[in-house]
């Protein structure tokens, strides 16, 4: 039926009015962010209007280059579906679409991407998406002689390559600081940016030429006398940004139980990264942020294996969120995401505390070696937090309880985050109390670590997983702390930890930390780098 009224148009003709449609539509955050730093006036007009062409000129350019007369409709159907909701995540959350943010959503489960889904993107979706995508299937194409075609493909690809270099040249003044000093602002165009970073994701994921695991610290020894073996439960946070723990000075009370036991709260501690599958592969690594990449995540081993090399220390790695990002992979591992093995799930969502439970019977049975387990908690993970804590949580009201956080109050989204807070200060504290239990056999302790902070709203920026260099401190600068037995506090110099628990941390840290507290001694641990030392 639609068809009879669409005219025929040229494959140049489509691109150009596709084009048109994603510039106008679907690039509300790239102008938005242009006119904060570039305002709107008679001495910024000719170069705002250039920044339009440009960037038109370049959608054109790239649609000529990458597509052809028998992938023109599904390839434009594909980048306008995209691009809807590239769109949608840009306006309502802030968010930058680079190969970190897509990692991260590629490596997310599908009931964790089921709270990202609302109303209002299916809004996006059907208007900026599936309409035009079904315009485009519908509109018959008028193909040309060979010869004409290939003439228009041509005049597609250096006509708008002609126009970018005399606009850059006639306004090169203004493109010299646009490139050089508002380099994020390009982070937020739509397709371009996505597209990229498809390309870099899959060049950095898939062409590796390393492919082979690489070996770390296969030298470990335990030097120790003891006739005491280790207990320690690594605790690794989902979003908890440390400005929201009352350990840190926060109004509200979110550690209630936290600040009754002997912890250590180590108030400035930075994570590596701002997502989940970056941050938790690095807070492992041996590489510092700066020297991380995804390969030496996947295809070097990490602190576990180090410890694993002792032959002396039994690991198990319990996860209640996504996965370990590779972590474990060589390494007892347990899904507690499941109501198979996590025996506190109502409604579709499974308790951290689940974790805890049988964690004596794999003590027992290890009881010969010191034992390391790590708990992947789901914690604060966005943005339906009002999920993330049974009712009796609730303490702060009135909550946000609905995935769509921009329609809710500050306040609201505020109140539910420190609801899930205060729901890992349970968590911490029970955990704590498994380890009292070994008390006089054991000398125990755990540290506990978020990954990445979270954004709730400030300057319009909500969750995370934004470029680092960019990223507000919110993002960044996370929950961390640890708890120590007597035991182990007479091994270790807890006067001089105490002293040192509000210097800067990172996750860089946490590698020689770990091997710091197993007192394991290999030619890759730094003594200065430990957060004990």
């Amino acid at each position: 039926m639609i068809s009879k009224y669409l005219k025929p148009l040229t494959q140049t003709k489509l691109i150009i009015f596709t084009s048109i449609f994603l510039v106008c539509f679907d690039n509300y955050k790239f102008f938005v962010n242009i006119l904060e730093v570039y305002p709107l006036n008679i001495a910024n007009a000719g170069f705002l209007l250039s920044i339009i062409i440009i960037l038109l000129a370049f959608i054109v350019l790239l649609f000529s280059i990458i597509t052809s007369r028998h992938t023109i409709k599904p390839t434009l159907i594909i980048i306008l579906l995209t691009s809807s909701l590239t769109n949608y995540f840009m306006n309502t959350y802030g968010t930058i679409i680079d190969d970190d943010m897509i990692r991260n959503m590629l490596q997310t489960e599908t009931s964790e991407a089921m709270d990202l889904v609302t109303f209002k993107q299916i809004i996006y979706l059907l208007i900026l998406g599936v309409i035009p995508s079904i315009l485009i299937y519908k509109v018959p194409i008028h193909y040309r002689p060979l010869k004409d075609e290939v003439i228009s493909k041509m005049k597609a690809i250096f006509i708008p390559l002609l126009i970018i270099i005399i606009l850059l040249l006639l306004f090169s003044k203004h493109y010299t600081s646009f490139f050089r000093e508002n380099k994020p602002l390009r982070y937020s165009t739509n397709p371009t940016y996505w597209i990229y970073s498809i390309g870099h994701y899959i060049n950095q994921t898939f062409t590796s030429t390393n492919n082979v695991l690489e070996p770390l610290g296969r030298d470990a020894r335990i030097d120790t006398n003891s006739t005491k073996h280790k207990i320690v439960i690594m605790v690794v946070g989902e979003a908890a940004r440390a400005d929201h723990f009352s350990l840190n000075g926060y109004t509200k009370e979110t550690n209630p139980l936290l600040s009754k036991e002997n912890i250590i709260n180590f108030s400035q501690l930075y994570s590596c990264g701002t997502s989940t599958a970056i941050s938790v592969p690095c807070m492992f690594s041996y590489f510092t942020r700066d020297d991380f990449d995804y390969n030496r995540g996947v295809y070097y081993e990490n602190a576990l294996d180090v410890l694993s090399h002792t032959q002396k220390i039994a690991i198990l790695w319990r996860d209640n969120n996504s996965n370990s990002k590779n972590v474990a992979n060589r390494l007892s591992f347990e899904n507690f995401k499941t109501s198979n093995t996590n025996t506190i799930c109502t409604d579709g969502e499974c308790r951290d505390e689940g974790m805890l439970i049988g964690l004596d019977a794999y003590i027992t049975k290890n009881n010969s070696k010191d034992i390391l387990i790590v708990l992947h908690q789901m914690g604060n993970h966005g943005p339906a937090y009002y999920k993330r804590y049974p009712n009796k949580f609730e303490i702060f009201k009135p909550t946000c309880k609905t995935n769509q956080i921009e329609k809710c109050t500050k306040e609201e989204i505020s109140n539910a985050y420190d609801n899930a807070i205060l729901y890992t200060d349970y968590f911490l504290t029970q955990t704590i109390d498994l380890l009292k239990q070994y008390e006089g056999t054991h000398k125990t302790a755990m540290i506990y670590m978020s990954d990445h902070g979270e954004s709730l709203g400030e300057n319009g920026i909500y969750l995370h997983g934004l470029p680092y260099f960019m990223a507000p401190d919110a993002q960044k600068h996370v929950g961390a702390l640890a708890w120590f037995n007597k035991e182990m506090s007479d091994d270790m110099n807890i006067t001089k930890i105490t002293k040192n628990k509000d210097k800067e941390f990172s996750h860089d840290n946490l590698f020689h930390t770990l091997l710091d507290i197993f007192d394991v001694n290999t030619d890759v641990y730094e003594k200065n780098m430990s957060m004990f030392r």
